[in-house]
This record gives structure tokens, C-alpha cells and sequence, in this order.
């Protein structure tokens, strides 16, 4: 259990130091772990959500991406379906990740300016701490598939 979430961090870590941003690189790692459920044009749709919504510096990307990667798991398609399993994983991920990190906003987390050495190395411990902690979180609520 601990080798997938060692191998959560440096896939996701990985992915940062060849250019994914924050919430690409959560996106596509965990994608890519679950067998590739969803089409890598996806990954798309994670783009706008690295720097904190586009440099904007507000929510975390990786807190974001890993909202997206609870989605794929857990989220809807019809109306009719229940949206609560959904919220409820989100709100407990949100929670761990803030009592971990202290805060879920990108410009406390990271202050410094965008794009820095310094910036760079602080976001990449925090998306690789993040890889690691949502793939502790999906073993513990059993949230793998074989």
C-alpha cells in the first residue's frame, strides 16, 4: 500500500518536473494509475486550475486536480444519480489536505512569484505531498479497482 502511494508522488512529481502544472500532474498520474479511464485529451479540462485558477493564486491546483481525479471515482452523469458521495470524499480530501498543509489556497501555500527556482521547488513538494496523501485516501476508503 505505501510502495502505490510512494509511486503516487513521484509519478505526480515526475510529471511536474517535464512541465504538467500542479493540477495536470495530479490529473494525469492518477489517470494514468487507474488504467486510463478517461481519454488523455482530458487532461485538458485540468490546465486552467494550475497557479491556483490561472494564476489567480486561489485554490490549489493540486487540491483541484485531486477534486477532478474524485470525480472520475465517485462523481455523476445523470441527475438521478446521488451527488452527496461525491461531495462528502471532497470535503474529507479538502480537510486533510488543509490540516496537512495548513491552508488550501495556492498564494499561502506557495508565496512565492510564479514560475521561480523557489516557486517551482515548493510547488513540486507540495504536488507530489498531495499525489501521495489522495492515494492514501483512495486505499483507505477502498476506492481502487483491480
Amino acid at each position: 500500500m505505501e510502495d502505490l502511494a510512494l509511486e503516487a508522488r513521484n509519478r505526480t512529481g515526475d510529471n511536474f518536473k517535464q512541465g504538467f502544472n500542479c493540477a495536470e500532474s495530479i490529473f494525469k498520474a492518477f489517470n494514468e494509475m487507474c488504467n486510463s479511464p478517461m481519454s488523455p485529451e482530458v487532461l485538458k479540462l485540468a490546465t486552467g486550475f494550475g497557479g491556483g485558477l490561472g494564476h489567480a493564486g486561489c485554490m490549489c491546483g493540486a487540491l483541484a486536480g485531486s477534486t477532478m481525479v474524485l470525480g472520475i471515482l465517485k462523481g455523476r452523469t445523470r441527475t438521478e444519480e446521488s451527488r452527496e458521495p461525491s461531495y462528502e470524499l471532497t470535503k474529507e480530501f479538502h480537510d486533510l489536505f488543509e490540516s496537512k498543509f495548513g491552508t488550501t489556497c495556492c498564494r499561502a501555500l506557495n508565496p512565492y512569484p510564479f514560475d521561480t527556482p523557489e516557486h517551482l521547488r515548493n510547488c513540486l513538494k507540495i504536488t507530489g505531498g498531495t499525489g501521495k496523501l489522495l492515494m492514501e485516501f483512495l486505499q483507505e476508503k477502498n476506492l481502487l479497482t483491480d
